[in-house]
């Protein structure tokens, strides 16, 4: 698994927002898509692994776990945003 800071993430990449429904419809990354952790295995296969996946949380413990499974398990190689959604509103980048 690779991480990355979020002024690393390139615009308009394919970002899994892991974080529960309730914390995601309050504010998230722009252009995020939220599969929670909670239902992570389950949804797997809404990820199109023809691109690269950047997944992120609300400050980086949650999508470690979510690019383990994704590396472990799917044999992927998912890119973690470090900080989450915290460092995301922080720097300033566009949310919604």
């Amino acid at each position: 698994m690779k991480n990355v800071s979020v002024h690393e993430v390139p615009t308009g990449v394919q970002l899994i927002d892991v974080r529960e429904v309730d914390e995601f419809s309050v504010d998230h990354a722009a252009g995020a898509t939220n599969i929670p952790l909670s239902e992570f295995t389950s949804r797997v296969s809404e990820i199109d692994v023809d691109r690269d996946i950047y997944v992120i949380c609300k400050s980086g413990g949650r999508s470690v776990q979510a690019a383990e499974y994704l590396e472990l398990a799917r044999g992927l190689e998912p890119i973690n945003v470090i900080g989450g959604t915290d460092a995301w509103r922080d720097a300033g980048l566009p949310m919604e």
